[in-house]
């Protein structure tokens, strides 16, 4: 069974929580890894929204410069690529996988 998603988790961030827990079984710490990057997707989803609606450029005393939510954006992009690759969940692109799918428990000592 897959645990609950992080209180406040929101769409992009549920999807990602199942679509991980769905295929591993992740050790605690690992879930608190991925319950950081839920709320980064979230957070990135909300950037997005208000860098389409307001537009990627603002007008400033300065003379026209990029939207201060498009620099977050690009920030939190590194961050949820820093903590995925903290799980070190294999990609399809991978072929062979190196985490132990949902269900199989790994014996410690053993890959």
């Amino acid at each position: 069974m897959i645990p609950k998603p992080p209180p406040g988790a929101r769409a992009a961030g549920r999807r990602l929580w199942s679509a991980v827990l769905g295929d591993y079984e992740l050790a605690e710490h690992e879930q608190q890894i991925l319950r950081e990057a839920v709320r980064t997707v979230d957070l990135i989803a909300d950037l997005h929204a208000v860098a389409t609606s307001d537009g990627t450029m603002q007008d400033s005393p300065q003379g026209r410069r990029v939207h201060p939510a498009v620099v977050e954006l690009r920030q939190q992009r590194v961050v949820l690529a820093r903590l995925l690759a903290a799980l070190n969940i294999p990609t399809e692109s991978d072929g062979a996988s190196v985490r132990a799918p949902r269900g199989v428990y790994r014996i410690q000592g053993v890959s």
